[in-house]
């Protein structure tokens, strides 16, 4: 199969995140604003849709790590082989590396994230609002465009819509799929966080997060990680 190839495009340089903004992520160590990880995540499906077709988006998942970042009008080259992804720049950097999967396992149980009212006022990201074991509040959401970016994207702002951070970095998710939404449906992304940590001067949040249509069918599982708190100087 020949490589997908495209060129990335900063979709949230107006985002809350503002590590997407040029002169915040400069502060960070970046040379611009960053291109969302949920964007190369859309871009690396392409091939694994071309191939797999819609059975993947039904029972297959991915894991996928960011591993350098992607500025706005970079090419992007994508390459799979086997059950391998890969997200390269036109000098050979591997800046994205997937890993897809069929799962014979048996489905979450939904009692895992039980939903749970936002916060009135949310709290800043910390050691006490993410501790290990605490129910986040559920999102409601519905999505035009049901297409794998946007519906990851929602796992994103489980996050954000539950506490309020600084400039921060999705930095891997693993993604079991379990259906598409339909169209018009409405989604209750419900999540809890299952690690906090520190590594490298970075503080790190895991959240396990389901994604459920109307009468609570089963549509997406995303274990996804995060840095929520940057030390500065974090550019790589």
């Amino acid at each position: 199969m020949a490589d997908y190839r495209v060129r990335a495009c900063n979709t949230a340089p107006d985002s809350e995140n503002r590590i997407h903004d040029d002169r915040t992520a400069a502060l960070y160590g970046f040379r611009a604003g960053l291109v969302p990880g949920v964007t190369i995540y859309g871009y690396l499906t392409v091939p694994v849709i071309e191939r797999f077709g819609v059975e993947w988006l039904t029972r297959g998942g991915m894991r996928v790590r960011f591993l350098q970042p992607f500025y706005d009008g970079d090419e992007v080259v994508v390459h799979l082989s086997g059950n391998s992804v890969t997200a390269r720049r036109a000098d050979e950097t591997v800046c994205a590396a997937g890993e897809i999967f069929w799962s014979a396992d048996a489905p979450p149980d939904l009692a895992l994230c039980p939903c749970a009212p936002l916060p009135a006022v949310r709290p800043p990201a910390s050691a006490e609002s993410l501790a290990p074991g605490r129910v986040l509040g559920t999102l409601y959401a519905d999505l035009p465009a049901p297409d794998p970016a946007s519906l990851l994207t929602l796992s994103n702002y489980l996050l954000m819509r539950n506490v309020t951070l600084g400039p921060w970095l999705h930095v891997a998710s693993e993604v079991r799929n379990f259906g598409e939404p339909r169209h018009g449906e409405r989604l209750a992304v419900r999540g809890r966080v299952a690690e906090r940590y520190g590594r490298k001067g970075h503080q790190f949040v895991l959240l396990d997060i389901i994604v459920a249509g109307d009468g609570e069918r089963l549509v997406q599982q995303v274990r996804q990680t995060a840095i929520y708190e940057l030390r500065h100087g974090a550019g790589r």
